[in-house]
């Protein structure tokens, strides 16, 4: 069986995860004579790009080679120069690319370039999906300039997030909350709301123990400021968390927040609420490639209403809860006729063994 460089340049991509953002994750495999004489991936802080590492390994072999790229080699200066030049001044023979990119700085000026070189290119249609997928927060974020949204929940599976009374204890296993975890360090932000702050006081922080180039910035809805100054969020603070209120909100309050350090930032919306869709707007602004929202029912459905939502990540656990008092995943006044209901598509479910699993799905944008 033939090795498939292509999805060992995958995997090198995905060693980039939370250290490539906001550039994307991109890995490079260099083969000469059906040796691999160079790899790569690329990191913020290492500058350099995936093919330029691969390059520099394989020295003299790379004249000759094949290069296996993730994605489509650039062809602007950033704070590279041009991957595109690199490779043809070292002589590669031949590049196969998973993916075109979308930026409209290469967005097939990269190919064009290899190829008016003399330099082979050829497309492999059998890893597209895979590369689009590792890299589907900076695609929306190219296309939209906003960041890709998911609204994460922990559900039972008649779909409530909390108890009417004692909420102690968690929904979902010890996996599963680290699979959550795996989520968070690929994210660049976190949004929950200020129900959400003032009920479980939590962190919202990357605990995977890995490694990233930028901290995760933690957003807080909060339309009157009522975030308390000895929570977590605000004990923690290091210009890495943002609350997100309106002009109604006292400015004593403001001050003091922003005294602890935390960044404060009217977003004036409908009904004295924080708007969801510009606090998005303003982390497209900031460079984050993704966001993830935490929260409660009201914040779940602002958001999914809002339109903000591009995609789910539902963790569903074997229990019941049951009755009228429990909270449900999404609550405000929703859909009153179910052929209005919000529609998903390209669904994956997820197991986690023994008993749980996630649900991932993307919200239909066309209907």
């Amino acid at each position: 069986m033939t090795h498939d460089y292509m999805k060992e340049a995958l995997a090198l991509a995905r060693r980039g995860v939370a250290l490539a953002s906001p550039n994307p994750l991109v890995g490079c495999v260099m083969v000469n004579g059906g040796e691999v004489v160079g790899r790569g991936f690329h990191t913020w802080e290492g500058v350099k790009h995936a093919e330029v590492l691969a390059l520099e390994e394989a020295g003299d072999r790379a004249r000759g080679a094949t290069a296996y790229v993730t994605l489509e080699p650039c062809s602007h200066t950033g704070r590279t120069g041009p991957c595109c030049d690199a490779l043809i001044a070292a002589g590669v023979a031949k590049v196969m690319v998973a993916l075109g990119d979308p930026n409209p700085l290469v967005s097939g000026e990269g190919v064009g370039r290899l190829q008016a070189a003399g330099v082979e290119v050829e497309s492999s249609p059998e890893h597209q999906a895979e590369a689009a997928k590792l890299n589907e927060g900076f695609l929306h974020f190219i296309r939209t300039g906003r960041p890709l949204v998911t609204l994460k929940c922990a559900v039972t599976l008649d779909g409530k997030i909390a108890a009417p009374e004692d909420n102690t204890g968690w929904i979902t296993s010890e996996r599963a909350r680290s699979h959550v975890q795996e989520l968070r360090h690929a994210t660049d932000a976190m949004i929950t709301g200020i129900g959400t702050a003032l009920a479980d006081d939590p962190l919202l922080t990357d605990r995977s123990g890995l490694p990233r180039a930028r901290p995760l910035l933690r957003v807080v809805l909060d339309s009157t400021l009522r975030l308390p100054l000895d929570s977590k969020l605000v004990q923690s603070a290091a210009g890495d968390v943002l609350v997100a209120t309106t002009s109604a909100a006292s400015a004593e309050r403001r001050r003091a927040l922003e005294n602890k350090g935390v960044e404060v930032r009217i977003f004036d919306g409908p009904r004295g609420r924080t708007d969801i869709r510009d606090v998005v707007a303003v982390l497209g602004e900031r460079k984050c490639l993704s966001a993830m929202i935490e929260a409660g029912s009201k914040v779940n459905w602002a958001a999914l209403e809002s339109g903000a939502v591009d995609k789910v990540f539902l963790y569903y656990a074997p229990k019941i809860l049951g009755g009228l008092e429990s909270l449900p995943m999404v609550g405000g006044a929703g859909r009153l006729r179910r052929m209005d209901a919000i529609r998903l598509d390209r669904t994956t479910l997820h197991p986690i063994p023994p008993d749980e699993f996630a649900v991932e799905a993307y919200i239909r944008k066309d209907v």
